[in-house]
């Protein structure tokens, strides 16, 4: 479901970017034009200083991304605000004089990122429209309108797919491919998807609309990774090729999804980006290898390949450990970062080692080539230029940057466009110019080559598409589907007729539409077409009409509803006490907090009750409650644990590491004793107002509510679900939700 902007609260303040294609010396990647950190611009600075030697300006922002420059504007991701105030936030900047020109916040909830960590992942710039796209460490994903920062389009990537968050915030940056907005991320939801696995989503740029997934991992090592996917056409196939969470680089069809090679590189997830040079690709990892037992490696693939290429398609490796700055490729020559900031100058051809300086200590920041100069972050404030010469590389000028007595944290890459330099830090934006400041160059690389033949006019169709794909509908509601058709190379043909029909699901196909009846229930299920020997599915998941109410009854024991959403694996009906109720056990890996989705992210204004009782086996104690427009609350054991308070007690919050508005009071409950639970959020003109109450069930329900507070940032809408912390198992019954009543 694609939802405005209404559902969430934002500051903003106006200014132009033009929606005309971005001019060549734009930033609109933040691997640059040519997406392999590289830049043809010419006459750039060798050293600098923060006292004022070739800084343009310098402002206040706090960061962790790489910016983009687009039509003369800088805009990075960030986060700004203090206490019940804090947000991620995008801000666009003029690059000539650093004068803010607008920015946009949002809520940041359902994760246990920390505040130090929001606003890691970088912008994309799109060419075409002039939007901007930025994926939020919690899930929220926005398009926003380069003119003035409004929101386009945006999808819910947690209560809509089943988002599974980086580990301390890692974040994946989306890319622009034609029509297509390509983002990644792990994710665990319902029906096919119910496995966690690292997947790949292209979503129509303009309307977010969902065009394809594809899962072509089998495992998933770490749910965290923060490899962006490159496009280059290999072979005739347009192909997009990225890291997994479970270790591999996969390539698959850019515009079908279709899975086309993997390479299995580490035990561990990639956090780094490939770069593709020709038929070559090449990726590097810090983790443990697959066939021997060290740590790390650089690796060319030639990605010609199909099916598993580990084993035929290597051409050269390298023993470097570089598990978070993904190479750059200019010069002739590739450039890779190691985690203790060495710099490596390599042969691309042979992977052949040219020559190493030492940039610091810790390497994280990508390096970017450009006027024969490497340009290089280390996260201890450190900015490095050094030359990059052929037979030696040689350290021109260290910058130190710091936060009053500390330095500052730098992990994002310098973005170049017009003879300027741009970076982010914990401390500040900084631009950076030649003295006088350069003309415009004009001189950036392109957009690298992506030209393909067309199809013959006669080609026959070897793939099928159902769009939109996933949809949250309403009863009563309708949805209108196209086919469209693709050739063995993946490459479009267009429209096609096609007979839909319905797998699972409750509803009715005329022709190109399907409708589902005013009084249906929740439910999953597929539309499926089909032409010739052809088919291709598309998932429909359908949230019941309010008040929806679920008891459990009608489930067998060891399944759970197919409705429910995010992390369901945790989530299974048990028979108890004569009847049916949803447990949720402990994790096997011990991260047992985990939540589950029942609504949908445009549900507002409703109130949400359930039944809940903690198993009393485990000393430590679990946590249990329900989740109501992106608020949380819940019932805390007596167990302390780091960022909750010790119990017990009810506390209602949003953001668990943050804990953003949290407000508890001490409430003396028992673990296997059945309590009911009610969070009712009511949305006013400037605030939500957020009350929780608790009883022991079976007794009269209470007149006063136990607990109440008020968010002077709302969220405006989101999911009805259930939240619980779980060393022990802990039970849900008799759900309600229901619509607020004065």
């Amino acid at each position: 479901m694609v939802a405005r902007s209404r559902w969430l609260s934002f500051l903003a303040a106006g200014a132009i970017l033009a929606s005309a294609p971005l001019a060549a010396a734009d930033w609109a990647h933040w691997r640059g034009p040519t997406r392999d950190g590289a830049s043809a611009e010419r006459g750039l600075p060798e050293s600098w200083s923060v006292d004022g030697e070739n800084l343009l300006w310098r402002v206040d922002f706090v960061g962790r991304s790489t910016p983009v420059v687009v039509a003369g504007k800088v805009c990075a991701n960030g986060r700004a605000g203090e206490g019940e105030r804090r947000q991620e936030m995008v801000a666009c900047f003029d690059a000539a004089s650093g004068e803010q020109l607008w920015e946009r916040r949002f809520n940041v909830y359902h994760t246990s990122v920390p505040w130090t960590r929001v606003g890691w992942a970088n912008l994309t710039a799109d060419p075409e429209t002039g939007y901007l796209y930025v994926q939020g460490v919690g899930g929220l994903f926005f398009c926003l309108d380069g003119a003035d920062g409004r929101v386009v389009w945006s999808r819910n990537l947690i209560e809509e797919f089943g988002f599974m968050e980086g580990y301390g915030g890692r974040t994946q940056t989306p890319i622009v491919d034609e029509d297509r907005l390509i983002v990644t991320f792990a994710n665990t939801s319902w029906g096919a998807e119910g496995r966690p696995l690292h997947r790949l989503r292209a979503f129509d740029k303009r309307t977010g609309e969902q065009l394809w997934v594809s899962s072509p991992a089998t495992s998933m090592a770490d749910k965290n990774s923060q490899s962006t996917p490159a496009v280059a056409v290999i072979g005739g196939r347009r192909l997009v090729i990225q890291g997994n969470g479970g270790g591999w680089i996969y390539a698959v069809e850019a515009r079908t999804g279709e899975p086309v090679w993997g390479f299995e590189l580490s035990k561990r997830a990639i956090n780094t980006s490939v770069v593709v040079d020709g038929t070559t690709v090449f990726a590097a990892h810090s983790e443990e290898n697959v066939d021997e037992p060290t740590m790390g490696r650089v690796v060319a693939i030639d990605g010609t390949g199909a099916g598993d290429v580990t084993r035929t398609h290597e051409l050269w490796r390298a023993p470097i450990g570089a598990g978070f700055s993904s190479p750059a490729l200019g010069g002739g020559k590739l450039f890779v970062v190691d985690n203790a900031a060495n710099l490596y100058a390599l042969d691309p051809a042979t992977g052949a080692e040219l020559w190493q300086l030492d940039a610091g200590r810790v390497g994280k920041g990508s390096p970017v080539w450009a006027d024969g100069k490497i340009y290089l972050t280390e996260v201890n404030g450190r900015f490095v230029i050094a030359r990059a010469g052929d037979e030696a590389g040689e350290i021109l000028d260290v910058e130190e940057i710091r936060a009053g007595r500390r330095r500052a944290e730098i992990y994002g890459s310098p973005a170049i466009s017009d003879g300027r330099i741009f970076f982010t830090t914990d401390e500040g934006l900084y631009g950076l110019a030649g003295t006088p400041p350069p003309a415009p160059a004009g001189g950036a690389a392109a957009a690298p080559d992506l030209a393909e033949e067309a199809p013959a006019a006669d080609a026959s169709p070897a793939r099928l598409r159902l769009v939109p794909g996933d949809v949250q509908l309403e009863p009563g509601a309708a949805v209108r589907y196209r086919v469209e058709a693709f050739d063995a190379l993946g490459r479009a043909l267009g429209p096609r007729p096609a007979e839909l029909s319905l797998a699972g699901l409750a509803g009715e196909v005329a022709g190109d539409e399907l409708r589902i009846a005013a009084g249906a229930s929740s439910q999953t299920g597929l539309v499926v077409a089909r032409l010739g020997a052809l088919e291709a599915s598309a998932r429909v998941r359908v949230v019941a009409g309010l008040p929806f109410g679920e008891d459990f009854e009608g489930v067998a024991p060891g399944e759970r509803p197919g409705y429910l959403l995010a992390n369901t694996a945790r989530f299974q009906v048990a028979e108890l006490a004569g009847g049916k109720v949803l447990a949720k056990g402990p994790s096997p890996v011990q991260i047992h907090r985990h939540i589950t989705f029942l609504g949908h992210p445009e549900q507002s204004g409703y109130t949400i009750a359930a039944d809940v009782m903690a198993a009393p086996e485990d000393p430590e104690g679990p946590d249990v409650g329900l989740i109501n427009s992106g608020y949380t609350m819940e019932l805390i054991s007596r167990g302390a644990r780091p960022g909750l308070p010790p119990g017990p007690k009810l506390e209602i919050r949003s953001w668990q590491a943050g804990l953003r508005i949290a407000r508890n009071v001490e409430y003396a409950w028992t673990p296997g004793v059945w309590y009911r639970l009610k969070l009712r959020v009511d949305q006013e003109a400037e605030e939500a107002l957020v009350r929780g109450k608790v009883w022991p069930r079976g007794e009269a329900e209470p007149a006063e509510w136990t607990l109440s507070v008020v968010d002077p940032l709302p969220i405006r809408s989101g999911s009805a679900g259930l939240s619980g912390y779980s060393p022990s198992t802990i039970y849900f019954d008799n759900i309600l939700v229901s619509e607020n009543t004065p």
